[in-house]
């Protein structure tokens, strides 16, 4: 059994986003619940697993960027914050080579398209109520049954479960419609689990506004919109009663604002990454740490593939062409991360094809301009479309990262190169957001983070919703290679078809991988020291707060 090791294990890592971020991996191993239908492995109990601790900090204070609402899994992707509260059936998520049995003692393949799966017994909501197998059941039909969130395609379409049966108090069986081959190492590793007594009358729940019940190591017990959150132990935790009683959290929407409180002592770290041109500041710095670790991001130049000229595939080519992605992390990263040339997925994924590109090659990206007839025929530098009109475009980025703003006004230049005349718009985040969902651009830059960038699954999904491409819109070739990925019954099988879709996404991508970006996370060392990274997420998540079990489970190790 291979586990995520080596490049992994950093020491720290987290991943706030979209989702949340915005996310893909799998597995090829035989293990407990592989694809060859091994019997599923059981997990010790709780009580042999769990590590015997006594809280070690009385209180630490978290600097988190955003409001992440209460913690409703449909109107939130903040996961590092919702999995404080929430556990799911295996884990610590889909970017391991083999996730562990959590509230799941054991899975097993039975054939292409049925799983069985044991839950753990003696295991209690926070409201003291017991969680069991129905609790389970329960999820995945209300996930695969009602309104989407950023969880529900796992159930209702890559996969998709058609039937979810009770075998008996603790065991379940799962019947897909087409093979399944990951339900154990994605599936049931990225969605967390609802209390049935909670969600079973919620009719609306993206308009739910309770407090987040859940199963996981701390209980939300505050939470006051725009300022801050408070959680406290879940001290019956099957893994292990927290080594923290109390996290803290206050909202700290300005990037200055947070780094001034850091280094103030009003917060014992900061849940968003140090940007390079501060992280001189914090070396030496008294009982400041920064830890550095590869983050399952990708900063990315999305093209409105619904518009022309975007719409033609070597158009988009020529536009991937065309930005210098080293000269831009140099300059804007100062080296703190790698430029885009592999392209999309995240290289670090266990599900990505190693020989993914997206080239910088200018000379190339102007020789496809002109073979699709956009000429500079006034010779002012700039071409022009079709109809005569000068090939003027725009960029929207959010006033909320300076880094992007920077990132951006370098593809000016860039896109200057090649006769393309480029204007960056510099708008809050939520004007952004607003004509991101309307198509309302030509490019935009934004993060798109482990959900995105890490998840097989959710890499053939962007494909069906309208984020990579839009189902709506005909993409032959895409098509045939996902009809052959949903035929294909093994791991490994589907891994090499989804090699081939990428290598034809990243010749003609929608979004450009611009750059990877490099985390570095700044804590008072004095405070808590005992961060553990967790590929996707950072250093800041709940299994920093576990001890020795922690350390194991963020990295998919037997506990």
């Amino acid at each position: 059994m291979h586990h995520f090791t080596g490049k992994w294990i950093l020491g720290g890592i987290i991943a706030l986003l979209l989702v949340a971020t915005a996310c893909s991996n799998s597995s090829n191993t035989d293990s407990a619940g592989s694809p060859s239908g091994a019997a599923g492995a059981a997990s010790a109990s709780p009580q042999e697993t769990a590590q015997a601790v006594t809280a070690a900090v009385d209180k630490l204070t978290i600097g988190i960027p955003s409001d992440a609402g209460p913690l409703n899994i449909y109107t939130t992707s903040v996961d590092f914050m919702t999995e404080l509260v929430f556990d799911k059936l295996f884990g610590p998520s889909p970017y391991v080579d083999d996730p562990i049995p959590m509230l799941a003692e054991s899975a097993e393949q039975i054939d292409d398209l049925t799983w069985r799966l044991k839950v753990r017994s003696g295991i209690a909501w926070h409201d003291g109520v017991p969680f069991t197998a129905d609790d389970v059941k329960f999820t995945y039909e209300y996930y695969r049954d009602g309104p989407q969130n950023r969880h529900t395609h796992h159930v209702n379409e890559v996969p998709s479960i058609k039937e979810i049966n009770k075998l008996g108090d603790n065991e379940l069986e799962f019947v897909c419609e087409y093979a399944c081959p990951s339900l154990q190492t994605v599936t049931f590793a990225d969605l967390p689990i609802l209390a049935k007594h909670v969600w079973e009358n919620v009719e609306n729940p993206r308009q739910f506004t309770d407090l987040a019940v859940g199963t996981g190591p701390y209980k939300l017990v505050e939470y006051v919109p725009e300022q801050y959150y408070k959680f406290e132990t879940n001290e019956q935790y099957y893994l292990g009663k927290p080594t923290v009683q109390t996290l803290y959290m206050p909202i700290i929407t300005d990037q200055t604002a947070m780094f001034n409180s850091l280094k103030a002592g009003d917060i014992d770290v900061s849940a968003k990454s140090v940007p390079p041109e501060l992280l001189t500041s914090f070396d030496n710095a008294g009982d400041f740490k920064v830890q550095r670790t590869d983050e399952l991001t990708i900063i990315q130049l999305v093209q409105n593939y619904q518009k022309e000229p975007f719409d033609n595939e070597d158009f988009r080519k020529a536009m991937s062409m065309a930005i210098d992605r080293q000269d831009i992390t140099d300059t804007v990263l100062l080296g703190h991360g790698r430029p885009g040339l592999k392209g999309y997925p995240h290289p670090d994924s266990p599900w990505t094809n190693p020989d993914n590109a997206q080239p910088y090659d200018p000379s190339q990206a102007n020789a496809l301009l002109d073979t699709l007839d956009y000429k500079d025929s006034d010779g002012d530098g700039i071409r022009e479309y079709k109809d005569g009109s000068p090939m003027n475009m725009s960029l929207i980025v959010t006033s909320a990262e300076p880094s992007w703003i920077r990132a951006a006004e370098l593809m000016v230049d860039d896109y200057a190169a090649i006769g393309v005349k480029l204007k960056v718009e510099v708008l809050d985040a939520s004007t952004v957001s607003a004509r991101s969902s309307e198509k309302q651009y030509d490019f935009m830059l934004s993060s798109i983070t482990a959900h995105g960038v890490g998840d097989p699954d959710q890499f053939i999904m962007s494909h069906r919703s309208g984020y990579l491409w839009s189902r709506d819109i005909p993409y032959p070739e895409m098509d045939a290679l996902t009809k052959e990925w949903m035929d294909t019954t093994t791991i490994e099988g589907r891994k090499q078809v989804s090699f081939k879709m990428q290598a034809v996404y990243n010749d003609q991508p929608t979004a450009i991988a611009v750059y990877y970006p490099e985390q570095n996370w700044a804590y008072n060392a004095k405070k808590y020291d005992d961060w553990v990274e967790s590929p996707g997420f950072g250093i800041i998540h709940k299994f920093s707060f576990l001890g020795e079990t922690g350390k194991k489970a963020a990295v998919g190790a037997p506990l």
